[in-house]
């Protein structure tokens, strides 16, 4: 089965760090973005999150990233956790990035 704990890289290399999975499947971490459009210096951004539990380890889960340390923006990843080939856990991510915009009009680009 598929153990979300522990530290992934990706290949622009951010790293995340969950902590420890619950036994309902709540989990904890810190993600370390390697890339960011602020121009104050990246830090380690506390991370939330849930992981289906199945029973063929080939979970899905979702996490939200709060950059509040050195940006306005909350980003939310979705994924699932494969067990490839050569024996090693992969997983696969989406995500959605949401900045701060000063008005309602500007609403349309606040959203990545």
């Amino acid at each position: 089965p598929c153990n979300l704990t522990g530290w992934w890289k990706n290949d622009l290399g951010s790293k995340m760090q969950v902590f420890e999975v619950g036994k309902d499947g709540t989990f904890s971490g810190e993600y370390h973005t390697a890339v960011s459009s602020t121009q104050k210096p990246i830090q380690p951004s506390p991370l939330t999150g849930s992981q289906h539990l199945d029973e063929d380890g080939q979970c899905t889960f979702g996490f939200t990233v709060n950059w509040k340390k050195f940006s306005d923006s909350t980003a939310v990843f979705v994924g699932q956790c494969f067990n490839g080939d050569d024996g090693k856990e992969v997983l696969h991510t989406s995500w959605l990035l949401r900045e701060k915009v000063d008005s309602e009009p500007d609403n349309w680009k606040a959203t990545r």
